[in-house]
This record gives structure tokens, C-alpha cells and sequence, in this order.
């Protein structure tokens, strides 16, 4: 009886084998990597005699050795009369630079230069946005609440079923620029047509008449009808955000780069982003000096407007023809047909999964309790920036260095954060954000709560108590904003990793539906509801303090349960992993008798050790 290597079916050893070990071959080339080779009823895979089979001893074998980590692998070949047994594949060696495969890099450079400009767009707009919508004529803070659950939200959810409609009748890449150049048209429309405009399309007197009738508490409701194309500015700018990075440039990202390579270079998309940031938010602050140089008269908003507008217009255009050359001269890797759909969950069904899962439940906890917690900081914050900085250009001015300074915050915690999951893991890192928020929001709260008897101790240091307001949220805000990006976003994506295919699709889907627009918006409406009650945002501030306590508690108590469940997840998959890898190492060998017959399977130990597949056996 011989042992031989099962050929599948493919072909059959002839009668005079010969076995080499990494020797050059004229046939087609197959690799066979093996950590061990095992001795099926004594018999070494490599030491077989009978029949002509030449010995391969350990002393006179040339194995190479691929290198001090691989050195248990090693590679061979079966031949027969010259003739290969198994057929090998050549083996293609890819060009690198700085040990990056070339094609590698045609993906990978266009999506970072891709990422950048859309992140310098989203700060430009972002920052715009409020100078826009807060600092216009019968206009405040108190507006953002009323925008974005009764304009922004409704826009969203009418874009995004647009937008699945679109993708069902158009290719990839029309769905792409139709997507993206609207966006392009109407942020240059803005700036050069509806922004010098705005004095005759606005209905002022309707609103100065609707305000006299109703009174100064539905300011801000009022105040989307009196300035109508800002808010769709403001509205559109939310979008990028929502649309172009996340699903434009996301989905197109994870459309062209593998596993491995979204594994190694996502990371520093994080970092490019917060260069971005960097640039964008000093480009802000040349634009809004431009004001100093003008003459009298001189609307040095718009010129800054203008001057943004263009650079808009000019980097989506940049984008649209990255899009296009990563499309026309980059090979895309290959995907398995065989997808499992996402369900398609309505919102009371994402509601009842929500509330079924515990787990899901927690990390929607988190989600919607970040939404809330920021909202509610953020629009006090702003009416206290409005009031220290009245005109456009100030105010613009005060948040390109905000843009710039959030960046660096974040650039700095990202380099951190490998080092804060590594040294204490992913619960630590998960209360991170909770933390800063209360302890910076408590500041800012009692900084407005009780700025009269601190107002002496502040003019010590040349500070109004409104001024020391905005500057004290304005660190709130970075430091929030740099641990939300760099340990919140991770920790929540990290947390999907160990849950079953089932859950981590049905669960991403209900929170996407369900807990971002919650987020968002429950801020905003407890705002109305407290603007609506007690007449104005700054007799709401008590409160809203109130209400920040105890969110973030409730943040704070569903991370530490989720980290629980998330580590006896992790202790699993890792086990499941083990036992997986344990399987793979089991190589099939069948025995042959000796006069030719068809393979059979072996009954003899399948189970030997190392020792005896690695030492020959003589018959």
C-alpha cells in the first residue's frame, strides 16, 4: 500500500513519479502551503518507496524556507515523467512603492484626495450654514431646533427616497453624478444669484406682521419663512454631509477596496480628514477678513461668500473627475454574487428590534444620547456666539478658527486612541466621550448660570462673562466633537464586529432608521418645547442643563452594560476562531492499494503527531 496525495479527480499519478521539492518546472505551477503533513498507517505523504517512489530524506531535501515567520511552510510538487501532476499557476509579483502594491495606490490616492475635498467642502458649509441662518436680520439660535425637525428632517427623508428610486434605474455611476451635481449647481446658484438676491425674495413684511400676531416666541418658526433660501442653504449643507460622504463616497469606497486594504488604509482617511479640517477652517477665516480691506458700503459678506462658493464649485468638480478616473483606469476587485440582502425594516418594525435586542438597545442608547446631549450644548452655545459676534463676518471669522482648532484636537486624539483601546480597551474608550461632554457641559452651564458673581474674578483676566461663555463652549465643542470622532465613531463600529450576521445587519439597519434621526431631532424638539414654554432659549438654559444630566447618565449606564455584552461577544468569536483555525490545519490523504485500484479512504490514525509526519518511514 502506498500513501499518495488525493487528486481530487483531476489527474492520476502514472508509473514512474518523481517527487521534487521547489524545483523549476516546464508545467503549469500550484502551490500547496502546509504547516504539517501527517502520516496516514505510517506512511510520510513525501517518504512513500514502493513502485519506483524516490526517497526525499530530511538530510538530502532543499526546502526553502519563505522566511524566519512562515519557516514551518514550505512547498511541493509532484511530477511525473517530467510531466506536472498538479498543475501550478504562474505566480505574478505586483510592483510596490514604499511596499504598497501599484494598484493598490491608483484606489487609494484617489479616495484620500476624494475625502479631502469633500471634508474641505463640508467645513466650509457647515461653518456657513450657521453665520447664514443665525446672524440674518429677525433671525437667532432658536432656529435650528424648528430647522431641523420640520425642514431638515423631512428633506432627508425625501432625498433618500429619491435617491432609491434613482438607484433603481440608473447605473452606478450616473446615480453618482446625479447625485452629486445639484449639490455642485446650487452652492455656486447660491452664491452668485440667490445670495445677492435675498432682499427681494424674502418675505420680510409677511414675516414682521406674522411675528406681531403670534409674538416673540415663534420667532424662530417665523424665522424659516422670513429667510427661506438660507435655510435651504442650511439644509443642503446638512445634506453633504449625510449624503455625499456617507453614502456617495462610502459606498464608492467599499464598492472598489477590498477587506485587507480597508482594514490598513480607512484609519487614515480619519487623519486626512482632520488636515482637511485644518485648511478648510483657515480658508474660513481669510474669507471673512476680506471685510478689513473693503471700502464703505461694501457687502464684504457676500465678496466672502462669493470667494467660498467658488472654491465649492471648484473642488466637487475635482471630485466628480477623481470619480471619473478611478472608474475608467482602475482594475475593481471582484465580489461574490451571492449577497445577503439587507432587510428592509419600516420604522415601527426598526422600533421593535430595538427593543427585543438588549444589546441594541444599548448601543442605540449611545447613538441617540450623543445626538441629544450635543444638540442641546451646541444651539446655547451659538445664541451666546451671536450676541458676542453680530456680524457675518466676525462670526465666520470666530468659526474658521473653531473648524481649524476642532481639527487639530481630533488629529491629535486619533493618534491617542490606539493607544487608549490598546492600554485599557473598548469600555474605557466608550466612556470617554459621555465624560468629556458632562464635565465640559457642566462648565458651560454654570458659567451662564452664575456669570454674575464670577464677573469680577473673569474681568481679572480681560473676559466679559459672555465672553468667557463662548470661549468655554467653544472648548466643550472641540473636545466633544475630537471624542466623538476619534474614540465614539470607532467604539460604535467596533461594537457591530462581534454580533451574528443576522443581528449586525437587522441591528445597523434599525439604528440608521430609527436612532440618527432621533438623535439629531430630540435635541432639537425638547429645545422647542422648552422655547415654546418658557418664552426664549436663554430662560430655557436651567433646564436644558437638567435635561443634559441626565442623558448623559443614561449614556453612561448603557456603555457600561454594552461593554459587558460586547466583551463576552468578543471572548466567543475568539474561541470560534480558534476552533476554525484547529479544523483548517486537517489535511484529506487517502491510501491506494499497491496494484493501481481507486483511491480509498484511510481507516488507519489520522491523528498522528508532528514527530511522525516529519520523520520517514522505511517499509
Amino acid at each position: 500500500m502506498d500513501a499518495v496525495l488525493q487528486t481530487k479527480g483531476f489527474l492520476s499519478l502514472t508509473s514512474n513519479p518523481r517527487i521534487r521539492a521547489l524545483h523549476p518546472s516546464n508545467g503549469l505551477k500550484q502551490r500547496f502551503f502546509s504547516p504539517k503533513l501527517k502520516t496516514i498507517n505510517g506512511f510520510s505523504p513525501l517518504h512513500a518507496t514502493n513502485h519506483g517512489y524516490q526517497k526525499l530524506h530530511s538530510t538530502s531535501s532543499k526546502v526553502e524556507i519563505f522566511g524566519q515567520k512562515d519557516k514551518n511552510l514550505f512547498i511541493c510538487r509532484a511530477e511525473a515523467d517530467g510531466k506536472p501532476v498538479f498543475g501550478e499557476n504562474e505566480v505574478v509579483v505586483e510592483q510596490k512603492i514604499l511596499g504598497i502594491e501599484v494598484t493598490t495606490l491608483k484606489k487609494i490616492i484617489p479616495l484620500g484626495l476624494m475625502f479631502f475635498c469633500i471634508l474641505f467642502n463640508y467645513t466650509i458649509l457647515r461653518d456657513t450654514k450657521d453665520v447664514l441662518v443665525i446672524t440674518a436680520r429677525g433671525s437667532s439660535a432658536e432656529i435650528i431646533p424648528f430647522l431641523k425637525t420640520w425642514v431638515n428632517l423631512p428633506m432627508a427623508i425625501g432625498f433618500m427616497l429619491l435617491y432609491t428610486k434613482l438607484a433603481n434605474v440608473l447605473s452606478k455611476q450616473a446615480l453618482f453624478y446625479s447625485v452629486i451635481l445639484p449639490f455642485i449647481a446650487f452652492f455656486g446658484a447660491f452664491g452668485f444669484v440667490l445670495y445677492p438676491l435675498s432682499s427681494y425674495i424674502h418675505p420680510e413684511v409677511l414675516a414682521d406682521k406674522l411675528l406681531n400676531i403670534l409674538g416673540p416666541r415663534f420667532l424662530g418658526p417665523l424665522a424659516i419663512l422670513r429667510i427661506w433660501s438660507f435655510c435651504l442653504f442650511y439644509v443642503m449643507a446638512e445634506l453633504w454631509g449625510s449624503v455625499v460622504i456617507s453614502v456617495l463616497f462610502w459606498g464608492f469606497a467599499n464598492q472598489i477596496t477590498t477587506v485587507e486594504e480597508a482594514k490598513r488604509f480607512y484609519p487614515l482617511f480619519g487623519l486626512g480628514a482632520n488636515i482637511a479640517l485644518i485648511f478648510s477652517g483657515r480658508t474660513v477665516k481669510y474669507f471673512s477678513n476680506l471685510r478689513q480691506n473693503l471700502g464703505p458700503g461694501v457687502d464684504g459678506w457676500a465678496i466672502s461668500l462669493k470667494g467660498m462658493m467658488s472654491i465649492v464649485v471648484l473642488l466637487g468638480f475635482v471630485i466628480c473627475l477623481l470619480y471619473w478616473w478611478v472608474n475608467n483606469f482602475v482594475p475593481l476587485p471582484t465580489r461574490s454574487k451571492k449577497k445577503k440582502e439587507k432587510p428592509k425594516m419600516g420604522t415601527m418594525e426598526s422600533l421593535k428590534f430595538l427593543v427585543s435586542s438588549p444589546y441594541i438597545r444599548d448601543l442605540a442608547t449611545l447613538v441617540v444620547a450623543y445626538g441629544i446631549s450635543i444638540n442641546l450644548v451646541e444651539v446655547t452655545w451659538k445664541s451666546k456666539l451671536k450676541a458676542q459676534f453680530p456680524s457675518p463676518n466676525e462670526y465666520s471669522s470666530f468659526m474658521g478658527d473653531f473648524s481649524t482648532a476642532t481639527g487639530i484636537a481630533t488629529f491629535t486624539m486619533m493618534l491617542l486612541s490606539q493607544f487608549i483601546f490598546d492600554k485599557y480597551g473598548w469600555g474605557v474608550a466608550a466612556k470617554i466621550t459621555p465624560t468629556v461632554l458632562l464635565l465640559t457641559g457642566v462648565g458651560f452651564f454654570s458659567l451662564i448660570l452664575f456669570g454674575g458673581p464670577v464677573a469680577p474674578i473673569i474681568a481679572k483676566f480681560g473676559m466679559t462673562p459672555l465672553l468667557a461663555a463662548v470661549y468655554v463652549g467653544a472648548l466643550q465643542n472641540i473636545f466633544s466633537k475630537s471624542a466623538k470622532y476619534s474614540l465614539f465613531d470607532p467604539c460604535k463600529e467596533m461594537a457591530y464586529i462581534p454580533l451574528d450576521e443576522d443581528t449586525k445587519v437587522k441591528g445597523k439597519a434599525a439604528i440608521d432608521v430609527v436612532c440618527n434621526p432621533l438623535g439629531k431631532s430630540g435635541g432639537a424638539l425638547i429645545q422647542q418645547f422648552m422655547i415654546l414654554s418658557f418664552g426664549s432659549l436663554a430662560n430655557s438654559t436651567p433646564y436644558l442643563g437638567g435635561v443634559l444630566l441626565v442623558i448623559v447618565l443614561a449614556w453612561l449606564a448603557a456603555a457600561k452594560s454594552l461593554d459587558t455584552q460586547f466583551t463576552a461577544l468578543r471572548r466567543e468569536e475568539e474561541l470560534e476562531k480558534e476552533m476554525e483555525r484547529a479544523d483548517a490545519l486537517k489535511i484529506p490523504v487517502v491510501a491506494e492499494n499497491g496494484n493501481g485500484g481507486n483511491g480509498s479512504s484511510a481507516s488507519g490514525d489520522s491523528s498522528s503527531t508532528p514527530s511522525e509526519a516529519s520523520s520517514p518511514h522505511n517499509n
